[in-house]
């Protein structure tokens, strides 16, 4: 049986015996064994970096890929640590598991997680509408982890940066309805996509052809709407029905009157939206700056002298959603709609943050996260 591959120089305390299962919620029982599921991944590679930068405990890291990536290893608090192949074995003594690594590798390998005794936290589709899954983005719905039975998922990452921020208005003044465009970086496709943008903006700089092979059409100096499968009932892709589902379950609102609009930009990583809202009584641009101002997880970026809003070069590397171009909507005569423009780290809180959050709560004594 393998123990966690970290050593005890890298100060993480005590190696916990993988041959106990810990039990839901692990706050009192030590420091977690913790595995991330596709750990070479874009996403992988920030659920590492946000484990370090917010010091959480565990007490052994387990780094988990395909048999290609078998061998490989990648630093964690200054040791390195292997990554291994991922097979129905990898989940002993595990005590708390990270996925992000396609929804067909969630479905197969997640109750295996939870069955030995993980919490799973999973970034993939896989359990999001599941009625018995929470969906969970900290600052919005904590009290939904409560009664989670070992999975618990993660938000698509534009539902999570559009949701952030529209949440304290909301209980202000209820959203009747949301109306969104979004500007998704090649981040969201994964670090394939990421590199394919940049070898095709180089190609074409230097005039040489370029046939996409991880995106469906060209991606330098361009951008399509989102390449999932339109569902020829509604006239929505894949990502737009997701936005408004899930957007509806973590508010807690069924009926929530949504309609999104998903464009893949040929941006690296954070996510941009426009949003315009619509609330149950007339509100004001100055009342919402004050709400954003004090709100979790946002930062005001309104500096109309400047002409300086949210853009992804800010958002990139930022925990928080950068929010500006906050406007009375002039469509709307009853002064109940706020338009305004977003832009969030698609890695970061839009994925590995938001998933690092909900550990915290998990395990947190007192139901907190850490600030």
């Amino acid at each position: 049986m393998r123990l966690e591959p970290l050593n005890r120089s890298a100060n993480l305390g005590p190696v916990a015996s993988p041959a106990v299962a810990v039990p839901r919620g692990y706050a009192g029982h030590g420091a977690p064994l913790v595995a991330i599921v596709g750990a070479t991944g874009a996403v992988g590679v920030e659920l590492l970096r946000c484990l370090e930068r917010r010091r959480f405990p565990l007490s052994g890291l387990r780094l988990l890929a395909s048999a290609r990536s078998a061998g490989k290893t990648m630093e964690f608090r200054g040791a390195p640590v292997p990554v291994e192949e991922l097979t129905e074995d990898s989940f002993r003594g595990v005590g708390l598991a990270l996925f992000s690594a396609g929804s067909g590798i969630s479905k197969h390998y997640a109750p295996i997680a939870a069955r030995e005794g993980a919490i799973v936290v999973d970034n993939s589709s896989a359990f999001r509408m599941d009625a018995d899954v929470p969906l969970v983005v900290p600052e919005i719905n904590a009290d939904a982890l409560a009664g989670h039975r070992g999975i618990i998922a993660n938000p698509n990452c534009a539902a999570i940066v559009v949701g952030v921020p529209l949440w304290p208005i909301h209980q202000v003044n209820p959203i009747a309805r949301i109306i969104v465009a979004t500007y998704q970086a090649a981040s969201g496709a994964g670090a394939a996509a990421m590199a394919e943008l940049v070898d095709s903006t180089r190609a074409h700089l230097e005039g040489r052809a370029f046939a996409p092979k991880v995106l469906p059409h060209p991606y330098a100096f361009n951008l399509f709407s989102h390449n999932t499968p339109i569902d020829p009932r509604t006239g929505y892709n894949g990502e737009e029905s997701k936005v408004i589902a899930e957007t509806r379950k973590i508010f807690g609102v069924p009926d929530l009157r949504v309609s999104a609009t998903c464009v893949r930009v040929p941006v690296l990583r954070a996510h941009s939206a426009a949003v315009t809202i619509e609330c149950g009584r007339a509100i004001a641009p100055d009342e919402v700056r004050a709400i954003l101002a004090k709100a979790p997880g946002v930062k005001l970026v309104d500096d109309a002298a400047r002409n300086h809003f949210p853009m992804p070069l800010d958002a990139s590397g930022q925990d928080d959603v950068l929010v500006g171009r906050i406007r009375q909507d002039v469509s709307d005569p009853s002064g109940r709609s706020i338009a305004l423009f977003l832009a969030g780290d698609q890695l970061l809180k839009g994925a590995a943050l938001n998933a690092v959050q909900i550990a915290e709560l998990v395990g947190a004594p007192a139901g907190r996260a850490r600030a």
